[in-house]
């Protein structure tokens, strides 16, 4: 997919002096590696996830999602695969099986823009204007299913299949906001 390389419009670049600590933060981390991972815990409502942030910001390369996994690991995983699409040009293709990222295979799969509303609301809020693209990364069971693959449907209740559209996801986790 050939990538925009338009001007950044991302209201970033209007915080760079605003004195929140928490923004400050923010803003600090994304000036000096680029992209930082946005940790999202467990709740009432579902397994904890995790994203990028700044990866289409400054590099255009699409932003990450993961779902249903400690947001620790998580954090670990995006942070790899970001390093290593902006410092070793790593291409974030999706559909092909990728065994260098921890200790699972996972897959990159492009997210429906019809999911971000209900999942990336801040991003989208935050670039100021869609597109930016978001690939979900997703891992298999312990038995090395995706959830894709006849017997892995039960991930989806632990990490949604973004790929889909929404109409053709079943309800699990997360879905009450669709």
């Amino acid at each position: 997919m050939p990538l925009d390389r338009t001007a950044c419009h991302c209201v970033v670049r209007r915080h760079v002096n605003d004195p929140d600590p928490r923004t400050r933060l923010f803003v600090d981390t994304l000036e000096q590696h680029g992209r930082q991972v946005v940790l999202i815990p467990a709740d009432d409502r579902g397994p904890g996830w995790a994203r990028t942030v700044g990866l289409w910001r400054r590099h255009r390369v699409p932003e990450l999602a993961m779902f249903g996994w400690d947001v620790r690991q998580m954090q670990v995983v995006l942070n790899d695969l970001g390093r290593r699409a902006v410092a070793e040009g790593q291409p974030l293709d999706s559909g092909r099986e990728r065994r260098d990222v921890g200790s699972d295979p996972v897959v990159l799969e492009p997210v429906d823009h019809r999911w971000y509303r209900v999942f990336f609301g801040t991003a989208i809020g935050s670039y100021g204007r869609p597109p930016l693209p978001f690939r979900q990364v997703v891992r298999p069971d312990r038995d090395g299913v995706f959830s894709w693959q006849p017997g892995g449907e039960g991930l989806l209740h632990h990490q949604p299949g973004l790929w889909l559209r929404p109409e053709q996801h079943p309800v699990g986790v997360r879905m009450q906001d669709v």
